[in-house]
């Protein structure tokens, strides 16, 4: 297999994340920093933080992170690929412009960006970007090239985990719990204007939020299916609302459908996490803490499966996404599972706007927006 340092293509690869705080004392300071512009008082911080206190204030995330860097740092030689791998979070310690800032010491003068986000939307891909370039402003002209890596939301490395954990997840139930159990299929609510912006007729060949994330419910519970020979319905639901209650986000929410299926006599509820890279907070919290509590008070089993994580298949996939970028393989012709296909490298110009504060369109719908 071919070395590919010597391409002169990129000379690094950007690991970008969410970030999240490793202590009692951070957790203010970091959820200043996802509000930062909003005006939310501190008083309201320590209010909305409750989840993070009721774990010591440590959010799992960094912890997660460092153990799929250090698994990504082993296995991107093992597929020819000879690329330092760098660290940025959008919110708290590593933040990005540190990172940056060491990128450039070291010389690296193009890199491409693999974001811990797998679908498309505002925040879910176009944040990313306009937080990853207003780093990238404060390094001034003597700055590095940065692309990011396309959505994977339909790549196997991040959905046959979940084919595998919800497979063993129906596989463990008794046959009264199977009887009537249900798929339900969860992700984060975005406001509905926001998940209307982007999609197959206005901007994204790989389809809209909704869309991505309908084509991977079906896909999994159509090989979960085929592996157990239970044919079982499936929902999909949102969770981590945070919106002000005038505005629709995507509904129904999570909580309200398990008491919905609890009144129609569903024997269990198989929660399958697929909007989620990891088991980082708004899975703790959401739903082994929260739906949980909402189920067992409507009498309801619940079973929540595990997220991919830093499961081999998912670390080979960061390494199968570079690979077809530095092998210049056309999104048409990346390997997908079900319908929708690999999304474009390139965003193009004014897709995912971001609701607050919209940005002009980028002239060449360049992959991170020009600071």
């Amino acid at each position: 297999m071919a070395n590919h340092s010597s391409a002169g293509t990129f000379d690094a690869l950007l690991f970008v994340s969410f970030g999240g705080p490793e202590g009692p004392d951070e957790v203010v300071p970091f959820l200043q920093n996802v509000t930062r512009g909003r005006g939310i008082p501190d008083e309201r911080l320590r209010e909305v933080g409750q989840h993070y206190f009721h774990f010591d204030g440590v959010s799992p995330i960094n912890a997660q992170n460092r153990e799929f860097l250090a698994k990504l740092r082993a296995e991107l030689p093992n597929q020819g690929i000879d690329l330092p791998v760098y660290w940025g979070n959008r919110n708290w310690n590593p933040y990005l412009v540190d990172a940056l800032r060491q990128m450039r010491a070291d010389g690296v003068k193009r890199a491409l960006a693999f974001f811990t986000s797998a679908y498309s939307s505002y925040s879910g891909c176009r944040q990313y970007r306009e937080n990853l370039a207003a780093a990238l402003s404060e390094l001034g002209e003597t700055r590095p090239t940065i692309e990011r890596l396309g959505p994977y939301f339909n790549h196997a490395g991040f959905v046959a985990p979940f084919v595998d954990a919800t497979t063993d997840a129906v596989r463990a139930l008794s046959e009264a719990e199977r009887s009537n159990a249900r798929l339900v299929f969860t992700t984060h609510s975005i406001p509905v204007s926001m998940a209307d912006s982007s999609g197959p007729v206005t901007r994204s060949p790989g389809g809209s939020y909704v869309q991505q994330h309908r084509e991977v419910a079906g896909y999994v519970a159509s090989q979960v299916s085929a592996e157990t020979g239970v044919d079982l319905p499936w929902d999909l639901v949102y969770q981590s609302r945070s919106g002000g209650p005038h505005i629709p986000w995507l509904e129904p929410d999570i909580d309200a459908h398990l008491r919905a299926l609890a009144g129609e006599g569903c024997t269990t509820a198989v929660v399958v996490p697929i909007g989620f890279v990891s088991d980082h907070m708004e899975v703790l919290w959401d739903l082994d803490t929260q739906a949980r509590a909402t189920a067992a008070d409507a009498d309801l089993p619940m079973v929540r499966v595990a997220t991919p994580g830093s499961d081999p298949r998912m670390v080979a996939m960061v390494g199968e996404l570079v690979r077809e970028r530095l092998d210049g393989v056309p999104p048409e012709q990346r390997p997908r599972v079900g319908a929708l296909g690999a999304s474009p490298d390139r965003c193009a110009a004014g897709c995912c706007p971001n609701p607050r504060s919209p940005l002009p369109a980028v002239a060449g719908s360049d992959p991170v927006l020009t600071p």
